[in-house]
């Protein structure tokens, strides 16, 4: 034990002279003999912390400290380790626990100076929530507070003097730690509320934000320290009133928050209920002590249950105006006040002394206190109080809609308010329900009424003496005829306020009105008596006597007919209140019935609207006025603004709300409607004839003018609908089945249109207008049918035009315009029809225009058309009936009219026809004046109608060829008008195409395909462009884009088919399905029949060639006896020459020696100088030879052969005739004719030494005959030729062809693959006939197996490969052939040339 304490006592000398290491040696050799040695380990831990060996000093101090607990040495020491460590909340823990042993041990002083540094600590380290705690150390719930309650006062005059002043300052005056610690908490609150809201609300599914505000704050404010603060600092004596009032201002506004943020459930009613009550005593005392709280006297005025704004204590409210004079509250009470006139200087008690009867005296303008209460309300629009005296008066200005909306959001308010406070305010709803329900009543009355009846409900319930509600409900059943009833409930009002001078005797007289409408006229009018005797001579009630001598006069009117006494009063009313529109209106009433003055009741008409726009009797009769004079203008505006009276279709609320109300004059939108169909405004029209129709569905006649708008706008199917519906209403009316007649037209159902019109002409036999729909209507199913191909039915169809047309115009002056444009219209289709299956009809009907026609033309046609009698006795021909159209439009051009679009469409059709009839004459004197008078048609068209973009255009196809520059301006003056007609676009690049401006004719076709890709003739003028370019097979690509010119497309075709590449049969292809497409489409077509059965010749179809070129033979040859046209004949003659020969290649030889026998009869002796008969007369020759030939008339087969050797003038013709003639000449058999045939092809290659056809028949001969010095002197001059040239003459290879044959039939094997190689090696890159090679395969096969030279063989197997390339089998082995090449002579290029070639086919 010695040695312990001497070393014990050796550390505690080291440490005091800082020998940090000596002293923690002993402190080790203590431990090492006693390890619970206190004292050693709390040295150690000194001695570590000094030497910086913080883990063991650590160490050491927690053992001394577990060793014993209770002892302050240890704790120091880790006090001071923690503080140099800087571990401030472990530093925390033992400062709390020192003060805690400090307290235990009641040393003050050392707890006071522990409890400094544990503040100072918290205060620069720490959470706002530490250092709460910390502060609340100072306080008298604080286990310390005794303690240190009993050190001394500070001494402010020396603070350094103690060692724990600022704790003594603390103790003994606790305000300022609680005036701390209120402004960290309210600061911590605010910052985690704000971070939460903001959290939550960016949770998916998260709630509404005041939700969530009221959950978050129900989370902090449940659990707050605030009001104990709150409470202590003022229940704390050294508490200065401004503080004490700031604190409860936040205590109250706590507590209100609180309160709001709890739910109104049962969960937490007893919580709600609680707070509740702290706040109302809260508020009582602000209230009663007459503190300037804004939030208390507002919570306190707000949560007053009164009905009526006059139960509110004025007093009271003007010592809130007083004591909050900046509250906009208090701006919106001062206001009312001024508005009401209420004293805003005098007492409570004053005001009743003095009694209401007496109003105070007041320098205030009510008008500025309305506009000081719409200014303030802008600020506090969630104030109760403030929308409850907003409401009241908006409801007093007249201001129906403002007060709905108001007092809507009021009661949602209210609902908000009542779950805030957690009671509810059952006469404040009542009166926002009276707000409402009265507003609604008189808002556009009656689209509101029932709404505002259940309300009335509602407030009757609860009250039922409310005057009110009982007035409201009077007013709903006066506007619904309820007299009877109505005057019961004013009589009721009237006995429970009898002396009432406001609403008791409105009630009054509105019993009186409504015993006068009960026919009561003595009572009712004694009681207007009354009223009247009641209201006085004051200036204020003007307005209400005007009213009472109105409705005096109305009962005059209606009792016995006292008109003067009614007319008296209305001007006494007038007197009374020169505003009063009704009496205007009665008035003008009295002024058009009986005074029969209709000015002056049209200005007092005019005077009633212009005062009051819900006047809608005056407003009718002005209407009905207007519209008789035309004034649609002044028709609209009235229909409007009587509109505008009755609320419109929202019945005066937002425009964006969802509820739509029946009109309540349902006139003035049929008024509006008929004033926009005039306009050909047909969308509103229509609009506002739905609107009329919603309130009488069964209106018929809105129906029809419903139909009629739908109609005239191309909405045909609901046209036929509202028309129905219509015709259901009213069967007997004919107007409607003539307007569904009209629909049915417009819709291409003609037959329907002509049922539906024959039904009206049986009722109206002589109504002209029917009359001219059923022409038009029978000229429009002509045209449909026209275009169907049934020819038959609609010349007969424009007949029956034609003679409606012609009884209209005898029996009637109307129409005569239009009817004689359905004349002449008829008349100029029937122009267009090859013949008249039904003349004699047509002449019937002419017959009878006979009697209405002028005798001649007008001026401007004399001596271009005959007279009109010279007309209707020749029909015979279509331009006999184009000169009767002519003169039917020019004498519609003769009728003239009032509107341009009639008179420009007039000359506009007379200069069609007249350029028609211009077309089908030859040209003369007669067609350049007649082609001069379409010109000034058009031209006087144009000054009719300007913008018609048609008549520009015709214009411009006028001047097309004689004055281009004219006809470029008439062009572009139509695109002008429409830039994007295509056709106006490509008759513009026609024009000029035309005259070589290929440019800018490109650039316009490329316009109007641009417009309208689907336009043919733009595709076919960009064919044309490339066909002038000489760009054929663009000009073929482009024509494929053209649906409309497959015969061009077609034509292109065939002209190149022996230039193609591709097989025949494949490049046909093409043109035989466009063909047929076209030749569906244009049966008559003669050109496109003859093209069609030639390619079918081409494609082996000869059956069909034949039967499609005996119908073209058909249709030429009635052209022909029609116009005996010399190009038709020739057309006819080549048409027999091709089916001759396509008959004779079916056998048919009789038949082709007819077609030949026709052709050569047709075509004329004198052929000099005409290259195509000659080629006619020889191919007929030809082919006549040869049908003679098939039929064994050898005689006369070789005299037609001769005959076309002779006739044949052209060298190249000549020669193949000879190469013909030949070989009919060896078919005979006979050597004489086989030396005569041998004879011809040597003279024939004499004469021409490249005719490859003379040099193969020749060769053939030789071959067969094996004469070989034959064959020689055929194959000369070919062989002798260069490569090219002879490739050029011989494409096919024949020559090739016929050598390896040559050789191979003379077993000289050698020399026919020595052809065949140089024929390979030649054009072995050109597109493959594999008839030179494929004979002598097999041969080299079975050459290349027997070489035994390898130089050879692999020569003859490159060779092999090549031919396989070229003459491609089922199972091709060239490219096994080509490696076996290179595998034999690799170093020979000509096997990998070989092997390219066969792996290009691959």
């Amino acid at each position: 034990m010695s040695i312990v304490k001497t070393k014990l006592k050796s550390a505690r000398d080291h440490l005091g002279k800082k020998n940090y290491d000596a002293a923690k040696d002993a402190a080790l050799q203590v431990l090492d003999f006693e390890p619970d040695n206190y004292n050693a380990n709390v040295f150690l831990g000194l001695a570590s912390l000094e030497l910086g060996e913080l883990d063991e000093s650590e160490k050491a101090y927690r053992r001394a400290t577990d060793l014993n607990p209770d002892q302050l040495l240890a704790w120091q020491g880790l006090s001071q380790f923690y503080e140099k460590k800087a571990d401030w909340e472990s530093y925390a823990d033992v400062l709390l626990r020192l003060m805690k042993m400090h307290a235990q041990s009641q040393d003050a002083v050392k707890c006071a100076e522990t409890l400094q540094k544990y503040i100072d600590l918290r205060r620069k380290s720490s959470s706002a929530g530490q250092l709460v705690e910390a502060l609340s150390f100072l306080l008298p719930s604080s286990p310390f507070y005794d303690l240190l309650a009993t050190l001394p006062p500070p001494d402010p005059t020396s603070p350094a003097s103690t060692t724990t002043f600022n704790i003594q300052s603390s103790i003994h005056n606790t305000l300022t730690v609680l005036e701390e610690l209120v402004s960290i908490v309210e600061r911590q609150e605010e910052e985690s509320f704000k971070k939460e809201v903001d959290k939550r609300r960016l949770r998916l599914g998260a709630p509404g934000l005041e939700q969530i505000r009221n959950e978050v704050g129900r989370e902090i404010w449940g659990s707050s320290p605030l009001p104990d603060y709150y409470n202590e600092i003022l229940n704390h004596p050294d508490t200065s009133d401004l503080l004490r009032r700031e604190t409860e201002s936040k205590l109250l506004k706590f507590k209100e928050r609180h309160l709001s943020s709890l739910p109104a459930t049962e969960e937490s009613s007893s919580l709600k209920s609680k707070i509740g009550q702290e706040v109302t005593e809260l508020v009582s005392g602000i209230v009663l002590l007459k503190i300037p709280n804004e939030l208390a006297w507002t919570l306190f005025i707000e949560s007053k249950d009164v009905e009526h704004t006059y139960e509110y204590d004025y007093g009271l409210l003007r010592q809130f105006i007083a004591l909050c004079p900046s509250s906009h509250l208090a701006s919106i009470i001062r206001g009312f006040f001024m508005y009401m006139q209420i004293s805003l200087s005098e007492d409570q008690d004053e005001e009743e002394e003095e009694g209401k009867e007496q109003a105070p005296q007041t320098p205030e303008d009510p008008d500025l206190g309305y506009d000081i209460i719409m200014e303030a309300y802008k600020f506090i629009p969630n104030s109760v109080l403030a929308n409850r005296i907003l409401g009241e008066v908006q409801l007093k200005e007249l201001e129906y809609a403002s007060a709905v909306q108001t007092a809507q959001s009021s009661l949602h308010l209210l609902n908000k308010m009542e779950s805030n406070i957690g009671k509810t305010l059952p006469r404040v709803r009542l009166a926002f329900n009276v707000i409402l329900a009265t507003s609604l009543v008189d808002l556009f009355p009656p689209k509101h009424h029932r709404r505002a009846l259940g309300i009335i409900n509602e407030i009757l319930t609860v009250s039922p003496d409310s005057i009110s509600g009982l007035m409201g409900r009077a007013y709903i059943l006066q506007a619904s005829y309820q007299w009877r009833e109505a005057g019961n409930l004013f009589a009721r009002v009237h006995t429970l306020l009898p002396d009432d001078l406001k609403d008791g005797l409105r009630a009054k007289e509105e019993h009186a009105w409504c015993q006068i409408k009960t026919r009561d006229f003595s009572d009712g009018t004694r009681r207007l008596g009354e009223v009247l005797e009641a209201l006085g001579s004051s200036e204020e009630r003007s307005h209400d006597r005007a009213r009472c001598h109105w409705r005096l006069g109305q009962a005059f009117w209606d009792s016995d007919g006292k008109h003067e006494d009614a007319y008296k009063n209305f001007i006494i009313a007038l007197k009374c209140d020169s505003t009063f529109a009704p009496a205007f209106t009665s008035l003008g009433i009295y002024y058009t019935e009986i005074a029969q003055d209709p000015a002056r009741a049209s200005k007092c008409f005019q005077k009633a609207f212009e005062l009051d726009s819900r006047e809608a009797e005056a407003a009718y009769r002005l209407v009905k006025g207007f519209a008789d004079e035309q004034e649609w203008d002044l028709v609209e505006i009235v229909a409007r603004r009587t509109i505008e009276g009755e609320g419109g279709l929202e019945g005066g609320m937002a425009a964006n709300s969802t509820e739509k109300f029946s009109p309540t004059h349902t006139w003035a939108w049929k008024a509006l409607g008929i004033v926009n169909f005039i306009r050909r405004d047909y969308v509103s029209a229509i609009s506002a004839f739905q609107v009329a129709l919603r309130a009488e569905p069964d209106d018929w006649l809105t129906w029809l003018r419903l139909g009629e708008a739908y109609f005239k706008s191309g909405r045909q199917s609901a046209a036929l609908k509202a028309l129905g519906r219509a015709k259901v209403l009213r069967p007997d009316d004919w107007i409607c089945g003539f307007f569904i007649a009209e629909v049915h037209r417009q819709l291409g159902q003609f037959e329907d249109a002509i049922s539906q019109l024959d039904s009206i002409m049986t009722a109206k036999p002589s109504e002209i207008c029917v009359i001219a729909s059923l022409a038009q209507t029978y000229l429009d199913l002509g045209c449909s049918e026209r275009t169907t191909g049934f020819t038959a039915r609609a010349q007969k169809s424009w007949i029956s035009a034609l003679s409606l047309a012609s009884s209209a115009i005898k029996h009637s002056t109307g129409f005569r315009s239009v009817i004689w444009k359905i004349a002449a219209d008829a008349v100029f289709h029937l122009s267009t029809l090859a013949t008249l299956s039904d003349e004699s009809s047509l002449r019937d009907v002419l017959i009878g225009l006979r009697d209405i026609f002028p005798a001649t033309p007008s001026d401007r046609l004399s001596g271009l058309i005959s007279p009109s009698s010279q007309l209707l006795d020749r029909i015979s021909s279509r331009n006999d009936l184009l000169e009767l159209a002519i003169f039917l439009y020019d004498h519609r051009a003769s009728l003239g009219s009032s509107e341009n679009t009639a008179v420009g469409s007039a000359w506009y059709d007379l200069a069609v026809s007249l350029r028609r009839l211009a077309a089908a004459l030859p040209s003369s004197d007669r067609q350049a004046d007649i082609e001069k008078q379409a010109v000034k048609s058009l031209i006087e068209a144009i000054r009719n109608l300007p913008n018609n973009a048609d008549y520009w255009i015709a214009l411009g196809d006028a001047y097309f060829t004689s004055q281009p520059r004219m006809a470029q301006h008439a062009y572009v003056k139509a695109l002008e008008i429409n830039s994007k007609s295509a056709a106006t676009w490509t008759n513009l690049g026609l024009l000029y195409l035309h005259h070589q401006d290929h440019e800018l004719a490109n650039e316009a076709f490329y316009r109007a395909q641009s417009a309208d890709p689907d336009y043919t003739l733009a595709w076919v003028g960009q064919a044309l462009i490339a066909i002038g370019q000489g760009h054929v097979a663009g000009a073929t690509g482009i024509l494929a884009h053209a649906p409309e010119a497959d015969y061009q497309y077609a034509a292109k075709i065939f002209d190149r088919r022996q230039k193609s590449s591709i097989p025949l049969m494949q490049h046909l292809m093409p043109a035989f399905f466009v063909l047929d497409r076209y030749c569906k489409a244009s049966s008559n077509d003669p050109s496109a029949l003859h093209l069609y059965g030639l390619v079918c010749e081409a494609l082996g179809q000869v059956e069909l060639g034949v039967e499609l070129i005996n119908k073209a033979v058909s249709i030429l040859e009635s052209a022909y006896e029609e116009t005996e046209d010399a190009e038709i004949e020739r057309q006819f003659t080549i048409a027999h020459s091709n089916i001759g020969r396509l008959q004779l290649s079916l056998g048919d030889c009789d038949s082709a020696l007819a077609s030949f026998d026709t052709v050569l009869g047709l075509l004329p002796e004198n052929i000099e100088g005409e290259v195509q008969c000659s080629l006619l007369r020889t191919h007929a020759q030809f082919s006549a030879g040869l049908a003679h030939f098939r039929q064994g008339h050898l005689e006369n087969a070789l005299e037609m052969l001769e005959a076309s050797l002779e006739s044949a003038e052209d060298e190249e013709v000549k020669g193949q005739v000879q190469v013909l003639l030949a070989q009919v000449l060896w078919a005979i058999g006979t050597d004489d004719f086989k030396e005569q045939a041998k004879t011809k092809l040597l003279e024939c290659i004499s004469s021409n030494p490249e005719n490859l056809t003379a040099i193969n028949v020749l060769a053939a001969m030789g071959i067969l005959t094996d004469d070989d010095s034959l064959v020689d002197a055929a194959l000369s001059e070919i062989l002798s030729l260069p490569i090219d040239r002879r490739l050029e003459l011989d494409p096919q290879r024949n020559v090739d062809h016929l050598l390896v044959q040559h050789h191979l039939g003379q077993d000289d094997l050698t020399k026919a693959i020595s052809v065949a190689q140089q024929a390979i090696f030649f054009r072995s890159y050109v597109a493959r006939d594999p008839k030179p090679y494929s004979s002598v395969l097999p041969l080299l096969s079975s050459h290349v197996t027997d070489s035994e030279n390898l130089a050879d063989a692999g020569h003859n197997v490159n060779l092999q490969a090549v031919a396989e390339t070229l003459a491609p089998s089922e199972e091709p082995k060239s490219l096994y052939f080509a490696q076996k090449g290179i595998m034999l002579r690799p170093s020979d290029p000509e096997g990998w040339i070989a092997l390219a070639l066969a792996r290009g086919q691959v």
